[in-house]
């Protein structure tokens, strides 16, 4: 039992390029790191290599931190997660100011909630079927709410973040496309600066326009992603390489034109 809780508290959620999660690892050394809920650091995974990353300038004797849960959650439940996983309530800046709680929670309760618990339902689709079901509740949910949530609103985000990960598993691009540009200024707000998430969905977003032929507004998101990703992940990593590759690829296309 304390081997098990040793393992629960020092854990690091290994990800794949794309940022989803695909198992745990231990990484002693950097188990030393502290906790931020505005962390000067992220960690990125090659592989099983785990890296850590600076994502701004940090000053000599400046503690090194990263985030030990996901940030987009608001205060009250990021402190709750901490504490039952972690033991321990978060002080910084950030908890101290609720910073955008208000936008995380925009838009009537009721409307919010509903799309929330259906979040939390949804489990992984393992075939193209479950997939058709989970685009369609979506669809239905987004539809539904659309005059009541913001897209800044957490939960309308996680819905159309799963909106287009149903398209993309479905192969229907431009639906997909369409999800994913609305997700772009809510990562903005959530993910401003130098952050992996906000840089791997600015590729996914900059991949479909350029499926749909949308080279100009393809090269321009796919060099915001670039400008991010060489801080986040390094220049060396396999994503950053393939967002390179279809970065020159729209670049020759544009020569052409």
């Amino acid at each position: 039992f304390p081997l098990f809780l040793q393992v629960t508290c020092n854990c690091f959620t290994i990800s794949n390029g794309e940022m989803q999660d695909v198992g745990v690892g231990l990484y002693p050394s950097m188990s030393l790191l502290n906790h931020s809920c505005d962390p000067n650091c992220v960690i990125v995974f090659e592989g099983y290599q785990l890296l850590l990353r600076s994502i701004r300038e940090i000053q000599i004797g400046e503690e090194l931190t990263i985030s030990y849960i996901e940030s987009l959650m608001p205060t009250n439940e990021r402190q709750k997660q901490l504490m039952r996983q972690y033991c321990f309530e978060c002080d910084c800046l950030f908890c101290q100011n609720q910073e955008k709680d208000a936008e995380k929670l925009a838009g009537e309760e009721h409307a919010w909630k509903e799309v929330k618990d259906a979040v939390n339902e949804m489990k992984y689709p393992k075939s193209k079927e479950e997939w058709k079901q989970v685009l369609a509740r979506c669809q239905n949910l987004l539809s539904s709410d659309m005059s009541h949530l913001p897209d800044t609103n957490i939960y309308q985000l996680k819905m159309l973040d799963c909106a287009m990960d149903a398209c993309i598993n479905l192969e229907c691009w431009e639906e997909a496309l369409y999800y994913g540009s609305r997700t772009l200024g809510p990562y903005r707000l959530y993910y401003p600066g130098n952050h992996p998430l906000r840089a791997v969905q600015l590729m996914r977003v900059g991949k479909l326009q350029y499926s749909q032929g949308m080279f100009p507004q393809a090269l321009e998101t796919l060099k915001e992603a670039y400008n991010i990703m060489k801080m986040t992940h390094g220049t060396d990593h396999s994503l950053m390489q393939a967002l390179m590759e279809i970065k020159e690829q729209c670049e020759a296309i544009m020569r052409t034109q």
